[in-house]
């Protein structure tokens, strides 16, 4: 039998370990000679993004395009910049740098229940988009702890947004769904609320769960679903009558199909408000006789209160999750701070109140056109120009680093969670993206690895494709960017 000597044992050890060693150099060698190979010349980027917009499956589209360096704004590449586009959730990155610029990021929404006299008390909304049964609770506790287990009349005080809930330019399908969902000043649970539908045994109609269960006693029902058989395709369609709370569901779903989960947007804002609200109120205990529907700005003795999470955190919930109802809450928020603002439409005046600001932000107001704050109106006009000096004059703002980590991240948060997974990308980039029928978007910042910072909006319209395919002609653009090097 032969025996290794020790020494021996280790030089075999030392062996295997340096050829592992080199493979794995050679490999990384051989990954950093792609990765550069892919390496892009800044003076090659406009040839380079021609050739993905020039595809002749873009024939039809219509580009704009506006890529600066952050340091220096030099443009980097530029095609219809100065044109309008409808911008579609980019809408968000004026609304939320107009909202920081005025508002401050430590800024919040109060809601209040002021005691009006004896027995008499008067609930105050100022557009909390993110108010819950959760604060209800805290604000029906706040009574009880005082002593206040019965209210002769409760006003409810919806008063402080002026003008339209919805506005007239929305598409009418989408006011049925929680994106589409009306803004007013007491808004609950986002003014929508969430149906399930289950499948039951062949043949039965699919069974309907409300996560808030008192709605199923609110809603009238058509239900015109059936359950099938095992591994047969299921669809299901789920409308809401405009004129009334009214839903409308056909379609099918097999045994075995998961539920559908559909939010729809609440036919009443105010009483749906009203309804959460006196059943909070009963579980804690406090009675209430009658209800009123008005407004008294006496405001005399503030009872009970809840406050919004800080600015900061709302803005990252309208540009992370590209949520309109937050979007629009914010944009008459801004409405509200202004001078003489009674009865006048809140929007118009947030409208004012942005315009002013973007332009101190170095935004010219020729650039753009907007009717909203979400992006969700086909009226809206931006240029890429617009955007890019949007995206540009918050660099020098003191709001500068609350409003870029409001932005989703690339592969990482957000509505860029599932894209750019496992490129150059990914990490690197924060931008807002915006969709509509015919219309995708993506303005924002990039920080290549070998190249300065860059801010870029690419916007296409009229696009005749599947957003898909249009989300990808974006992303190969700006994969591109993060490839930039100096040479």
């Amino acid at each position: 039998m032969n025996y290794l000597l020790p020494h021996k044992i280790f030089q075999g050890l030392f062996i295997i370990l340096l050829s592992t060693y080199v493979s794995l150099h050679h490999k990384e060698s051989a990954m950093a000679k792609i990765s550069m190979d892919k390496m892009l010349c800044s003076s090659q980027l406009i040839s380079a993004v021609d050739a993905i917009v020039n595809r002749p499956t873009f024939n039809r589209v219509n580009w704009g395009i506006l890529i600066t360096s952050q340091d220096t704004q030099k443009i980097l590449y530029i095609r219809n910049a100065e044109k309008y586009f409808v911008p579609a959730s980019n809408t968000k990155l004026l609304t939320t740098a107009a909202a920081l610029q005025v508002l401050g990021a430590d800024f919040q929404i109060r809601t209040s229940i002021y005691q009006d006299g004896e027995g008499i008390f008067r609930v105050v909304g100022r557009g909390d988009p993110s108010l819950k049964d959760t604060q209800l609770k805290s604000l029906a506790q706040q009574l009880r702890k005082k002593g206040i287990n019965q209210i002769k009349q409760l006003i409810v005080d919806d008063s402080y947004f002026q003008g339209k809930m919805v506005h007239p330019s929305w598409m009418w399908e989408d006011l049925q769904y929680y994106y589409g969902a009306p803004i007013n000043s007491l808004i609950i649970n986002g003014n929508s609320t969430i149906v399930r539908l289950f499948p039951q045994t062949i043949g039965k109609r699919l069974r309907i769960i409300w996560d808030k269960p008192l709605e199923a006693y609110y809603w009238k029902i058509e239900n015109n679903t059936v359950t099938t058989e095992k591994e047969k395709p299921g669809f299901v369609k789920v409308t809401r009558d405009l004129k009334g709370p009214i839903l409308k569901i056909e379609g099918q779903l097999a045994t075995n199909d998961k539920p559908k989960i559909t939010v729809i947007a609440v036919f009443d804002p105010i009483e749906h408000f009203t309804r959460r609200l006196l059943l909070s109120l009963l579980r804690s205990g406090v009675y209430v006789n009658r209800v009123f529907f008005g407004s008294n700005n006496k405001n005399n003795l503030e009872v009970a209160a809840v406050k919004s999470p800080e600015l900061s955190k709302l803005i990252a919930e309208v540009n992370t999750s590209s949520n309109n109802l937050f979007a629009e809450a914010l944009l008459k928020t801004l409405g509200s701070q202004s001078k003489n603002n009674n009865r006048q439409d809140t929007a118009k005046l947030g409208l004012k109140v942005l315009q002013k600001n973007l332009q101190k932000l170095g935004v010219t107001p020729q650039s753009y056109k907007i009717v909203d704050g979400s992006g969700l109106s086909h009226k809206n006009l931006i240029s890429p120009e617009a955007l890019v000096q949007t995206l540009q004059g918050m660099t020098r703002s003191p709001q500068f680093k609350v409003f870029r980590a409001s932005l989703p991240i690339a592969g990482v948060s957000g509505t860029l969670k599932r894209r750019f997974k496992d490129t150059p990308a990914m990490g690197i980039v924060q931008a807002k993206t915006g969709t509509l029928s015919g219309v995708v978007t993506l303005s924002g910042y990039v920080k290549p690895p070998h190249y300065s910072p860059i801010i870029f909006s690419i916007m296409a319209n009229q696009t005749g494709k599947r957003t898909s395919l249009m989300r990808k002609a974006i992303d190969d653009i700006v994969i591109l960017l993060t490839q930039l090097k100096r040479c």
